[in-house]
């Protein structure tokens, strides 16, 4: 029950920090395709094996630092956070089987998360 619990959580949480439509979902481009690739085969069995804190602690270290006004991540550690963020949902998927489409929604959204609306972002919290 209590695993149940965190998934439910982890959905929620997933679901608030990713409110934007699926519809208006931009595609990526081929770099950043291939950088995220290379992360995602780097870090799958890793990130697949980690517990539900090791996974709270990435999600809200990415949180944190994703909104920090006197950090701006570059490229690689944007997507070294959301590709293993995605890569957890993998897992997600193999220990709930009846939540397997959510896991696949997150780790999609996860996946589709741009650089360059992160820099918009970090730009607007400036002015």
């Amino acid at each position: 029950m209590k695993r149940f619990l965190k998934l439910i959580l982890f959905s929620f949480l997933i679901l608030i920090v990713n409110s934007k439509a699926y519809t208006q979902v931009k595609k990526l481009s081929q770099d950043d395709q291939l950088l995220q690739d290379s992360i995602y085969k780097s870090n799958k069995k890793k990130v697949q094996n980690f517990s539900m804190k090791e996974f709270d602690a990435l999600f809200f270290e990415f949180f944190n630092r994703k909104n920090d006004p006197n950090i701006t991540l570059t490229k690689t550690e944007f997507y070294n956070y959301t590709v293993r963020i995605a890569a957890f949902s993998d897992r997600l998927a193999h220990l709930y089987p009846d939540q397997k489409q959510v896991a696949e929604q997150n780790k999609e959204q996860w996946l589709s998360e741009r650089y360059e609306d992160y820099l918009e972002y970090k730009a607007s919290q400036k002015k």
